[in-house]
């Protein structure tokens, strides 16, 4: 059971694989922000996203003020598989053109190539390799549904070639050390796509930015609101952004940047993702085994390999996929389905040592949302990862770097948040989206649990009587009891109780909460409130860490 600061390190219960060579207490420490500032760029969020646009903008003399509200790399990018790949060009075509397709996959391999450049020069030591991906059926060859999936992967091969990257289709292709009776032979190879640690290479950029003196961090420092002022029409007049702390602290700044995961506004762009919760094991394998490379299948949910290091003897076989909507589907059984199909494909396997989950935003006409706000003009954002989150804020640092110094960039307007044609050709499927999600505000005539005392120790469940609001309850390993506001501050679904990672889920928007009700994912600025001291205690507890 995750002790109450844990959530301040990372966003769940589950520890990833990557604090196997990189234990949190060797994340970098920063202070809290304790007055008021001024800079020419303030960036929101510490992972990924934050750290690849400030590295981009501190790098061309801009000076960054970065805002965490937990610790460094405490979101997202801490929990990802540490791909680096590109791929979807026959869907991107279909609502982009083959112009915005060419766009997308130049800038995918620019990302690709960014992270090698950066971790060079910076000498950050983080597992970076470029290797080969194998795209295969998720049917065996005796089954007739392969011939149809192959297929499919052949025409995103030719996509590709016509995009000008590196691919070709193996017939019969066998990944080395797949030696399980199940045979999925066929590979669309995709060349030059890599692999590395994240959580190493985030934290080897934040020491290089540490040590410059247009760079400035502040962690535990949780942001309520970035808001424009001032009056700017046609390019006469000026603005200026605002970016409130839950202290009541303000940074002015020209610029601002939400490198948040998904922005803490209410709809806009919110309106236009879908909230999805992935999972990962990290499996023992032996070293030599199994060939370095990445492997997808074309499952829907997919599934997702690679290898990294674990000891002298044994690599891990990171494996990952079953994405569900959050807080609309059952966690439990998922690292089993994982490890079942991994076993029965490599059978070397040994121990299962990590399980964990994370979270995954696709927009509705695949491509990330990176770039100037809806309805800003000084205010960036960097959203909709599309389960290719590394690369996409990678190639996210330049693209909000040049906006910011008016750097002419032929790749914005693809990932444009202001863009209408895709989102309009997406439609029917928002409206379908739409649909569902508020079919989860049903939760207000719902009770999980009868009473308190159906709770078993160290699980939480959502009380809702008819005489009141709903109530968040956890009760911990020694039975103490805890209880927040079930609401979710952002637009006011009932949270579901996520016992995988010991978190509270909002079915509606994907906002996710610690057990003691500390946000962890927006778009939720702020977390659940206490209803009782016990609650409050806690709460307490967990922010200070």
């Amino acid at each position: 059971m995750a002790q109450p600061q844990h959530f301040i390190a990372t966003s769940g219960a589950k520890d990833s694989v990557w604090v196997h060579t990189d234990p949190y207490s060797q994340r970098p420490r920063f202070p809290k922000l304790t007055r008021d500032l001024q800079a020419e760029v303030c960036v929101v969020g510490s992972g990924i996203a934050g750290v690849s646009t400030a590295y981009e903008l501190v790098s061309r003399g801009v000076s960054v003020v970065m805002l965490e509200a937990r610790d460094v790399v405490s979101g997202e990018s801490g929990r990802t598989s540490g791909h680096l790949s590109t791929d979807g060009f026959v869907d991107i075509a279909k609502k982009h053109g083959n112009d915005g397709a060419k766009a997308v996959a130049e800038s995918y391999s620019w990302a690709i190539k960014r992270v090698g450049e950066i971790s060079s020069k910076l000498g950050v030591d983080c597992e970076y390799r470029q290797l080969p991906a194998y795209h295969i059926s998720q049917y065996a060859r005796s089954d007739e549904s392969h011939a149809k999936e192959v297929e499919s992967l052949k025409k995103e091969v030719s996509k590709a070639g016509e995009l000008g990257l590196s691919a070709s289709f193996e017939e019969g292709y066998a990944i080395k050390g797949w030696d399980g009776k199940i045979d999925q032979r066929d590979a669309a190879v995709f060349n030059q796509q890599a692999t590395f640690h994240p959580t190493k290479y985030i934290k080897g950029v934040l020491a290089w930015l540490s040590e410059q003196s247009n760079f400035t961090c502040f962690t535990r420092t949780r942001v309520m609101s970035i808001e424009e002022k001032g009056v700017e029409i046609l390019g006469i007049g000026s603005k200026d952004v605002r970016v409130s702390t839950l202290d009541g602290h303000t940074i002015i700044c020209e610029n601002a940047v939400e490198a948040t995961c998904i922005p803490l506004q209410k709809l806009s762009v919110v309106a236009q993702l879908e909230f999805m919760r992935t999972y990962c094991i990290a499996i023992r394998v032996p070293k030599g085994y199994i060939e370095d490379c990445l492997i997808y299948d074309v499952a829907s949910p997919y599934r997702y390999v690679r290898l990294t290091a674990c000891d002298e003897e044994d690599d891990y076989l990171v494996v990952g996929g079953c994405d569900h909507k959050v807080g609309q589907e059952d966690e439990n059984g998922r690292f089993n389905e994982l490890e079942d199909w991994t076993r029965q494909r490599f059978t070397k396997a040994k121990t299962v040592d990590y399980k964990w989950s994370g979270q995954v935003l696709e927009p509705v006409d695949h491509v990330a949302m990176i770039g100037l706000n809806q309805g800003n003009s000084h205010i960036y954002i960097a959203t909709g990862d599309a389960g290719n989150g590394l690369v996409h804020y990678v190639l996210g640092g330049k693209l909000i770097a040049d906006l910011i110094t008016k750097t002419p960039n032929s790749w914005s307007s693809v990932y444009s948040p202001k863009r209408l044609a895709s989102i309009a050709s997406s439609l029917p499927s928002m409206i379908s989206h739409d649909v569902q999600i508020n079919a989860q505000y049903k939760r207000f005539l719902q009770s999980d649990i009868s009473d308190i005392e159906d709770l078993a120790p160290g699980t939480g469940g959502v009380l809702n009587t008819k005489t009141s609001k709903p109530v968040a309850v956890y009760k911990d390993g020694e039975g103490k009891v805890s209880t927040f506001s079930a609401l979710c501050p952002h637009l006011k679904g009932v949270v579901c109780w996520n016992g995988t990672e010991e978190s509270w889920d909002c079915p509606i928007h994907g906002s996710r909460f610690s057990k003691d009700g500390v946000q962890v994912m927006g778009p939720a600025k702020a977390g659940l409130g206490p209803v009782d001291k016990e609650g409050e205690v806690r709460q307490q507890q967990a922010v200070q860490g």
